[in-house]
């Protein structure tokens, strides 16, 4: 676990510091406050988890992450001329659909505990994650493909 949670550190670090525009926001907040980046953007990150577990609206937030940025990244993705970024995101969908019919027969079960948000956003953004090795490979690879191909 902690191996996995160095490699998103690390991710998140890279990100925040890379050109554009949250790398400038990144470099307000850190000269404004004198902290570094990646702290505060681990706070937000701890903030949103509180709000996963204890927030009213946690179900809205959940599928706006689970599907307002998978939807933007892959209409950029659609967009550019490479076939790498086609296939990670259409991987993404057959997860999140296998996902989603997998979730309507325990939604009803699992919706009583109070983490099962949180639980469902870390997943979905494990999905996402631009590591090698994210959610939605590692489930294609060892469950959606060899029933495929059965």
């Amino acid at each position: 676990m902690s191996q996995y949670y160095h490699q998103f550190v690390q991710t998140l670090d890279k990100w925040l510091h890379s050109s554009g525009r949250v790398a400038d926001i990144g470099a307000k907040i850190e000269k404004t406050t004198g902290v570094k980046r990646i702290y505060v953007a681990q706070g937000i990150i701890g903030l949103v988890a509180i709000y996963m577990i204890f927030g009213y609206f946690a179900e809205l937030v959940c599928n706006i992450v689970g599907f307002v940025y998978p939807a933007y990244a892959s209409i950029k993705a659609l967009e550019s001329l490479h076939k790498e970024d086609d296939t990670k995101w259409l991987t993404y969908w057959v997860v999140f659909a296998f996902f989603s019919v997998v979730e309507f027969f325990s939604d009803c079960i699992f919706s009583w505990f109070p983490l099962y948000w949180l639980v469902k956003v870390v997943f979905l953004v494990w999905c996402f994650v631009p590591i090698r090795n994210n959610g939605s490979n590692y489930i294609y690879s060892r469950v959606i493909r060899p029933i495929f191909l059965k």
